[in-house]
């Protein structure tokens, strides 16, 4: 009797691949960044502005705060080695101890907050169309 292998092989080899690349988001143009991001079920909403300063309406930066009102200044950071990601500097203590945040896109039109870069996404947000 004779096994067939090759068509498993297949499947595991492509799973193995999704997986991988579920984790790349490509390239990211940062002039493509501004605009406002909001998450529909939490009402959450993200400005990243074109002149480099941000505000953040009832947002919640991990899975267990609370949602806050910050802003500050953002800076899109280009690591070679490593996925890009938007570092967000709060001003005037918004988040308590909390100087900054890590923001990452994760896809064309999606950011999410990751405070742990290892660990699973806080909120997302999904670019909104200009008005």
């Amino acid at each position: 009797m004779r096994k067939r292998t090759g068509g498993r092989w297949l499947v595991a080899a492509s799973a193995a691949s999704a997986v991988l690349l579920s984790g790349c988001t490509g390239s990211v143009d940062p002039d493509e960044l501004p605009g406002t991001y909001r998450n529909a079920k939490t009402g959450g909403e993200l400005l990243l502005g074109s002149d480099g300063k941000f505000s953040a309406t009832g947002v919640s930066v991990d899975r267990a705060s609370d949602p806050a009102d910050f802003h500050g200044s953002w800076e899109f950071l280009d690591q070679q080695e490593s996925s890009d990601f938007v570092y967000l500097t709060v001003d005037d203590d918004g988040l308590g101890m909390t100087a900054g945040v890590q923001l990452w896109p994760s896809g064309r039109n999606t950011v999410e907050f990751r405070p742990d870069p290892d660990g699973p996404p806080g909120l997302k947000l999904t670019k909104t169309a200009a008005p």
